[in-house]
Order: C-alpha cells, then structure tokens, then sequence
C-alpha cells in the first residue's frame, strides 16, 4: 500500500531509531498503574486498571516471547506507527504489517492509550474466526483489558466486568444494528483486524459500514493488503494513481522485506517438488503430463489436483521429505512443529493418516467445523509434537509460533491466501531461525514465492486480474468458444489415476538452486538436511554449495529422474503462460506469413513442423518444441531448409 503523501516524517520503518523503547510523553501525569498489577489481576480472575505500562511490556511478538534483540520495548515500526497515531489522533487509521510483525500487540498498545485519556470508553474487535476472537481476548487480558469473546447477537449484553466485546465479520453482518447501537451508545474503538475481510461479500461490508460508521475511533489491521477482486474494503482510503486508478492507502506499511531486514521474521527456504502425474478427464481421455511443465490452465489445475490426491504418491513422498526436513530443524530448535495445509476435510484426514505411518506419532488434525479447533491448536501450540494438519483454520491469524516447516497441500491459488499460509511460519524466536515450506512446481505458486518481499495495494477500477496470470488466455479462450458456440462446460470433473514426485529446486532470498533429483536420493538429502538455525547469508552459501556438490556428482549424466536435462535450476525456469502465448503467437504469425509465400494451408505446414520437429499440437507442445518449430519456419523461409 502506498504510505500517506501528506508530510509525516518516520513513516518509513527504515528511518526510525532502531535504540527507541517504549512510549514516552512529555510531562503528561500517568495514573500508578504497572505490568505487574495486571499480571496479578489475571491471576486473580480479575481485570486490572488500565496500564499502558503492561502493554508497553506485552511481548513485541504476542502470543510467544519477543525475538533475538526486542524484549522489554516495542519493535520499532511498532513505535514509530504509535508515534505518528498519537501525533494526528486520526478517526481512521490503517497499519499494513507483515504477519508476525506483532499487530496484536501495536494495537493494544493504542486502546490502552485512548482508554486511559478517555477517548474511548470500550473496545470491539472484529476478526476473521472464532479462535482468533479467544486470541484477541487472551491478549488484552495480559495488558488490563477485559474482552468478551463470546458475544453474541443473540444475547445482546455483556458483564460489566468487561471493557470491550469480540466478534467475527460474520457475526457483525448478521447483526449490524446492534453493533450500530452499541457504538452509538458509548464512544468505542473499533478493531478491524484483517481488514482486507471486510470485502469478502458485498453484504459484509455494508454491514460493516453500517454497524461502525457512528464509532469514535477504527483502526484497521492487516498482513496482506491485497485482493484479488475490486470490492471496496470499509473505512479504507483510496487515492488516485498517475493512471487515475484508484489504490489504497496505508497509514503506515511495514512490509516482509524490512520485517526481515531488521531480523523481525524468518526468512523462507520454499523446496518445489515436480513429478509426472496421469488422470482420466470427463470425456474418458487419459492424459499424462509433467507438473511444472507449461501447460493451459485446466491442464495445470488438474495436473495440480491429481498431485495432492492422496491415493497417488506424490503426497507420501512430499511429506516423507518435510518430516526429514522437520527432524533437521528440530536438531537446534527442538519444540519446531509441521503444518500440513489440506483443501478439504477428506484430503486431511487422509494425510493425516499418512503422516502417522511415517512417523509413528499421530498428528494433530483441525477441521474448520470442529467445536474444539480452537482448544486443539491451543493444545498443539503448547506442546513439542510434530505435526498437525488444517484446512484453512490455521491459513490466518492464528499464531503458533514454534512452526517451522510447511506443506502447501491446497489447490487454493490466490496470491492473498498463500501470502497468509506462509506468514504461519515467519515468526522469529531466535536468531537464526529459518522456516521451510513445500509446494508443487506450479508456476503461479513459484510466482507467489519469488515475489514474497512484493508490496501489494488494494486496487479499484481493475480493468483485468493483475494478479491472475492466466487472464489474457483466458480472454482468448472466451473469444474462441464463443465464435464456435460451444458451451461453457465448467470445471472438469477428473479421476486421478497416478502421481509421482521429484525434487525440483530451492528458492531463497530471489535466488534458485539444485538440479531435478529422485526423492530419498542423496541430492534431495542435502537440501533437506541444511542446518535449523543459520544466518541468510550463510543459507545462501551453503545452498550454492550443495548445488555446486550435486552438479559434480551428476556430471556425465544426460538427463534428470525424469528425463529431463540435469540443469541448475537457474538454467531451467519455470516458463510462464504468457510467455507460452507469445511464443505461440509467433508461431502462429510466421505460418501465416509462411502460407501467403508457400500457398500451403495452414493445417499442412503445422503438419510438417510437428513431422519435423516432433512434439504434439501447438496448443500442447513446450517451449523447446515451439521454439524448434519457429526456427524451422525461418530456415523455410531463409532457404535454409526445405519444406518436406
């Protein structure tokens, strides 16, 4: 999100001090209130007097202690962001902070302020799920502040023992005036937390603007600012952009880059894994393919699917690889957990059980509709166990800190969702501490890592899905079938009827490394086997080390598990879908000119350039394949070659 124009110095999180401590203000008289009075008053059952004192000591990154170098102070964009609050006292104030920066924490921070001058009389969270409302209650607890997280529309009241109330989007869409009338009733401070959640249905956020728009104060918080759609996020401001489209506006952004910079979060080790998947498409045809090789969208969708099918064996020997990649990790951090992302409740059940064959230990499973989710994570949380598996209840918010290795096992493709899969593992501990997360060669998921450090807005008046790499075939596709009238048959449904797995590569710090090697091979052992605890420059070296030791001991050979060439992985991208449609789209213009000189049809020379050059139809064949049939067409035309 693009920081406020208006002259606020400090905005920048990389020209604050990083010596500044906790909140001090000038001669201001401040009532004797401390960290220890709300520590004892949690102990009692009680809510204590309000202590910006106790929030100034709440652990930077709560729930788990502060990280290497932050203990006993506010980070210091927490600081800054505090500073220039107090600064402008906005009624609307937007914080864009990358998960595991400590959000929680900088928000408390400023309802303990207006609490304690008066400004507002009571707090209402607003968060994503149930879990996270007990979160937030947990927390404010810590700092004097009592919250209610079992509110309920139905109830309509609260203890007066409590100074505040949390609630889900959900619960505010299903009761607005209600919430309306509470802040109406008393000057509140509304907490938006993931505020990007506000957009998610038309109907939440005109509830959201109708039960809030009376409040005294909203601070909207957020991890990943950006959306795929165009709906307009509440009490968000959006400013025009040199090409007049309309972009949101953060009041202060502290992004992934700094966060890891100033040693805030951990740093990412993605490990791809390709393989040669096989499925029967609904019209009965059987179709093989590579996964990671370019493909049309349906095709990667269900190459895709067919990997995370759990009858196949592309999952078991994935996670055979993380459980390796865990047990190396826990070598110096030794309470590190696994999370195992699933799409749905079958799937997870099904990985679950295969993690217990693997390792002996049966794994913690959440499932969205499960009453005890939320003392399941708890549970987890507390505990040195292995692993668990979720279904999106663990994609958001919920903060397990001692996760450290991760399974991207969902077909859910939106850069905001795996941006908040991946920010379960960035919370840093301790110096040194790296997280690993695993996922299918897709190329919109190699995307999606390669550009973790991308600062996103919010944008309106979005003429085609920037995001959304398949967009202009898509567009060209419509085009075709509705020339040709054929009908829109959906998605396919698919049987997926074989699956197998390879390493691929590693991607760290924009970096590629390792050539294609055989799961359980000793290539693939030397990238799961990198220390647990490493500096990021030291991550690198040892990476290009080991890339270096598994080209040497590949030398001679001609070709990878899978028969592909053993390159680097440096030297063998993933190749995007538009640059797929340019290579086709050159092909196609040059057996147009080709026609015009030759008076073939066009059907004949693509005949000839398949008889030639081999390979499968144009709208199937690879990059190489095209590109050795473009130079054939030009060999045709310079004379070089002739026409068979």
């Amino acid at each position: 999100m693009d920081a406020r124009p208006a002259g606020a110095p400090g905005l920048s999180p990389r020209n604050v001090s990083r010596s500044v401590g906790g909140a001090r203000y000038g001669g201001r008289p401040r009532r004797p209130s401390n960290a220890a009075t709300a520590a004892q008053s949690t102990l009692e059952g009680t809510t204590s007097p309000l202590s910006t004192n106790a929030a100034s000591h709440l652990s930077p990154a709560y729930p788990d202690r502060a990280p290497w170098g932050t203990a006993g102070k506010l980070r210091a964009w927490q600081q800054a962001a505090l500073d220039e609050y107090l600064k402008r006292e906005p009624r609307d104030f937007l914080a864009v902070a990358t998960p595991g920066a400590g959000k929680t924490t900088f928000a408390l921070r400023i309802a303990t302020e207006l609490l304690d001058r008066h400004i507002v009389q009571q707090i209402t969270v607003v968060a994503p799920t149930e879990h996270l409302k007990h979160q937030w209650s947990e927390a404010a607890k810590r700092v004097g502040i009592g919250i209610d997280p079992t509110y309920s529309g139905s109830s309509g009241g609260t203890s007066r023992d409590y100074t505040g109330i949390a609630v889900t989007y959900a619960g505010v869409a299903a009761h607005p005036m209600l919430h309306r009338s509470r802040v109406e009733n008393r000057r509140t401070l509304v907490i938006l937390d993931e505020i990007h959640h506000a957009g998610d249905a038309l109907a939440w956020g005109d509830a959201i603007n109708e039960a809030f728009e009376p409040a005294a104060r909203r601070l909207a918080l957020t991890g990943t600012p950006f959306r795929s759609d165009i709906a307009q996020i509440p009490f968000v401001e959006y400013a025009p952009d040199a090409e007049g489209v309309r972009r949101s506006v953060a009041d202060y952004t502290y992004g992934y880059g700094a966060a890891l910079a100033d040693g805030v979060v951990r740093p990412v080790i993605f490990l791809s894994y390709a393989g040669q998947m096989r499925w029967r498409t609904k019209a009965g045809d059987e179709i093989a393919a590579s996964l990671g090789e370019p493909m049309t969208q349906d095709a990667v969708s269900q190459a895709w699917r067919t990997a995370l099918d759990p009858a196949g064996n592309w999952m078991p020997s994935v996670l055979r690889a993380a459980d390796r990649r865990l047990t190396e990790v826990r070598k110096s951090v030794h309470d590190a957990g696994a999370l195992v992302i699933a799409t749905d409740h079958f799937a997870a059940r099904a990985y679950a059980k295969m993690l217990r064959d693997i390792t002996g230990e049966s794994p913690t499973v959440v499932l969205s509709d499960d009453p005890k989710a939320s003392s399941k994570i708890e549970k987890y949380s507390e505990s040195e166990s292995r692993w668990m598996v979720a279904v999106r209840m663990v994609s958001e918010g919920v903060d397990v800190p001692r996760l450290a290795v991760g399974v991207y096992a969902t077909s859910i493709s939106t850069p905001l969702f795996f941006a908040q899969a991946v920010g379960r593992f960035v919370r840093a501990r301790k110096r040194g501490e790296t997280a690993s997360v695993f996922l299918p060669s897709v190329p919109m998921l190699v995307q999606f890592a390669n550009e973790l450090e991308l600062q996103r807005d919010h944008v309106l008046d979005r003429k085609k899905r920037d995001d959304d790499m398949w967009s202009e075939e898509e567009d060209l596709l419509a085009d075709a079938n509705a020339e040709k009238n054929e009908t829109d048959l959906g998605e396919f449904k698919f049987e997926a009827l074989e699956s197998e797995a390879n390493f691929d590569r590693v991607m760290f710090d924009g970096g590629e490394y390792g050539l294609a090697a055989a799961p359980g091979s000793a290539d693939e052992a030397d990238y799961l086997g990198i220390p647990g605890l490493l500096e990021p420059e030291h991550v690198r070296t040892l990476l290009q080390k080991r890339q270096t030791r598994q080209i040497a001991r590949q030398r001679g050979q001609k070709a990878g598990p899978d028969g592909a060439p053993a390159l680097p992985a440096q030297e063998r991208p993933v190749v995007s879908h538009q640059q797929l449609l340019s290579l086709r789209k050159e092909l196609h213009t040059l057996v147009g000119a080709w026609h015009h000189q030759s008076g073939l049809p066009h059907g004949v020379i693509h005949n000839d350039l398949r008889r030639s050059c081999g390979g499968p139809p144009a709208a199937q064949a690879t990059a190489a394949e095209l590109r050795a049939r473009i130079d054939k067409v030009r060999a045709w035309a310079a004379g070089r070659d002739k026409q068979r």
